[in-house]
């Protein structure tokens, strides 16, 4: 890598605020605030809104959708699909 043009690449804990949940990886975002590791060191936290641990897809928890009162909603409104004269 050319030196002096890239960011600081260094290891970050995020940390999901909705689910108990937590990953250490490399990032180039920084944070004042810090957490102690399960490893014994201390690395920079960014919390997060929402991540695979409480997010509805990655956990089974989301909605059906009901696609077929959809369509015959939409149909009803517009005709159906069917040629008029």
């Amino acid at each position: 890598m050319k030196s002096g043009i890239h960011p600081d690449y260094h290891p970050v804990v995020f940390r999901d605020r909705a689910g108990d949940f937590a990953f250490l990886t490399r990032s180039t975002l920084t944070s004042e605030r810090t957490v102690d590791w399960e490893d014994g060191n201390t690395y920079p936290v960014i919390d997060v809104e929402i991540s695979s641990a409480s997010h509805p897809f990655y956990t089974g928890s989301q909605r059906v959708v009901d696609t077929a009162g959809r369509v015959e909603r939409f149909q009803r409104r517009y005709g159906g699909g069917k040629n008029k004269k």
